[in-house]
């Protein structure tokens, strides 16, 4: 029986650990093969390839079950003797509507390696496959009885072995240390599975070094890699006594529970821009926390953002449409979170994901919610849906200025001084009206912030020139002048030839600005002085900040 492990991808630099690995754990069937597509890939072109086998098995999730099961239909109309297997997790919960359709055969709930290495093996007899949703003469049939995947049989198994060097390099490679969650969030899936199961150490060290040498971006799957500090300090030191330059390192961390020995770990032996870790802070509505079953602790989760920012990016979620989070809590959160100057900060919306206790319990909440993938919040008790509409605004707004890293100082400032919240909102209620949000270029991105903020703060100079600081740091070659004048070419070559810099090598912008740039970047204060702005370009590098005091 020829059998094709299969999935489609949302982007290309993605890939599918699930399928490598059932691959691998399975290698010795006779006719087994996987391949990944992308979504911009036809769905007809998809269906042309699998087509061609007798067994298809889909990894699912809420980014390709639309497609996977447009992909399905084509594949039985090409070939009718086709069978389609399904496994993942959008098709473990609320099954028995998918089952229904004629193009599914066949769905694998939960972990798939037993169920799927046990159909291989009895294939066509599936009476007795665990954990099996299968159709006969009409009936649906649950075999029920899968025992809990034992994780020492992945010994020795490499998922990535057979991968070309090249997609490697050029892709995130995903890796597990270990399976479940300690905390049961009733938004996420990884809750349900509440029991910690780590993978063997010597498989993740030659895995870790596989990759390391073969590929860049290596991303783990852990929902909260620091569960257990003493682990996390092992896998730390083995990467960091083997990784290769250009090597970076992506880990769920939980941060509120102020782990010291990691901190002084991470300050004292971790070099600075290879590792980043992803904080969900999600809100900080405390009968928000209660309702969805999440303990955090603000203070601790600040404090340890402080501690590590200069070694570790740090990249923070917040999530919009939790239980009794209303405008105004949402403001709140956004707010004191952003005051953290993380490198990144997500804005995302709750989606009520099949087999979440949040999607159970939906009515109790008055949520409406969309009911196709990804089921993305409509309305709530809580938020009405123009008042989410108004934070899509502002997400827009965040993503172009803060996490594209356009207008960091900028920002920074109005965060310090006032609400980053409104202006963010006014900002992006401005932009979409000037240009909109699907197309425009680098400039319009600052003659937007520049005329919003003219009408937002009239008298304000300080803005006017962080803007234009913001704008002349974007460029490795020196760009057109806008927003401030520069002083007089004259007094231009003096001022350079004063400060030894060789206008000869180097070209430069000088303009005049009311406040001691130097102490408002190290010290976020704003002192009133006459001061100058001068970038050095090369043509090549990043441009360079002169301070002339």
């Amino acid at each position: 029986m020829k059998v094709l492990l299969s999935t489609i991808n949302s982007k290309y630099i993605h890939q599918n650990l699930a399928i490598r690995l059932l691959f691998e754990l399975n290698k010795n069937f006779e006719s087994l093969s996987w391949k990944e597509f992308i979504n911009k890939d036809s769905s007809i072109d998809i269906a042309d390839y699998c087509a061609n086998y007798e067994l298809v098995a889909f990894s699912c999730y809420i980014w390709n079950i639309t497609q996977i099961l447009e992909v399905a239909q084509k594949i039985k109309h090409l070939n009718p003797e086709c069978k389609i297997l399904m496994g993942g997790p959008e098709v473990s919960y609320d099954w028995q509507e998918l089952i229904g359709f004629n193009e599914i055969d066949f769905i694998i709930l939960n972990e798939g390696e037993i169920p799927f290495s046990s159909l291989l093996s009895s294939y066509p007899n599936i009476d007795q496959v665990p954990d099996l949703i299968w159709k006969k003469n009409g009936t649906v049939i649950h075999n029920k009885g899968c025992e809990i995947f034992n994780l020492q049989q992945l010994s020795n198994i490499n998922p990535y072995i057979n991968e070309p060097e090249e997609e490697l390099k050029n892709k995130i490679c995903y890796i597990e240390a270990s399976r479940g969650c300690p905390h049961t969030c009733e938004f996420c899936l990884a809750g349900l599975q509440n029991k910690l199961r780590n993978l063997p150490v010597e498989t993740i060290h030659s895995n870790l070094l596989y990759l390391m040498e073969k590929g860049r971006i290596i991303k783990f799957l852990d929902r909260t890699f620091n569960a257990n500090p003493n682990f996390a300090i092992s896998i730390f030191k083995f990467i960091l006594k083997n990784y290769k330059p250009g090597n970076i390192f992506q880990f769920e961390i939980k941060a509120d529970i102020l782990q010291p020995e990691i901190i002084e770990f991470i300050n004292i032996h971790v070099p600075k821009g290879i590792f980043r870790f992803e904080i969900g802070i999600q809100t900080l509505n405390i009968k928000s926390n209660n309702e969805i079953k999440r303990k955090q602790n603000f203070e601790n989760i600040s404090k340890f953002i402080q501690e590590i920012s200069d070694k570790i990016e740090i990249h923070l979620d917040l999530i919009v449409g939790l239980p009794h989070d209303y405008w105004e809590d949402i403001k709140y959160s956004f707010e004191e979170v952003f005051k953290l100057f993380a490198p990144e900060l997500q804005f995302g919306f709750l989606k009520f994901l099949k087999g979440t206790p949040i999607r159970d319990n939906y009515k109790e909440h008055g949520y409406q919610f969309d009911a196709q993938p990804p089921y993305q919040i409509i309305e709530s008790h809580y938020l009405s849906a123009n008042e989410l509409q108004k934070i899509t605004i502002v997400e827009h707004a965040l993503e172009i200025y803060w996490n594209k890293k356009r207008t960091l100082h900028t920002l920074k400032y109005v965060a310090l001084n006032d609400s980053i919240f409104d202006f963010l909102y006014g900002l992006g209620i401005y932009f979409e009206t000037k240009t909109g949000f699907r197309k425009y270029d680098l400039l319009e991105i600052y003659t937007n912030i520049y005329e919003f903020s003219g009408l937002y703060y009239p008298e304000n100079k300080v803005i006017s020139s962080l803007i234009a600081l913001d704008y002349y740091l974007q460029y490795k070659v020196k760009p057109k002048n806008q927003f401030i004048d520069e002083i007089d070419k004259g007094v231009k070559y003096k001022i350079l030839e004063k400060l030894h810099l060789n206008y000869n090598k180097y070209r430069y912008v000088i303009i005049p600005i009311q406040f001691k740039l130097e102490k408002f970047l190290n010290e976020n204060v704003v002192e009133f002085s006459d001061d100058l702005l001068v970038v050095q370009y090369d043509g090549v590098n990043k441009p360079e900040l002169i301070f002339s005091n």
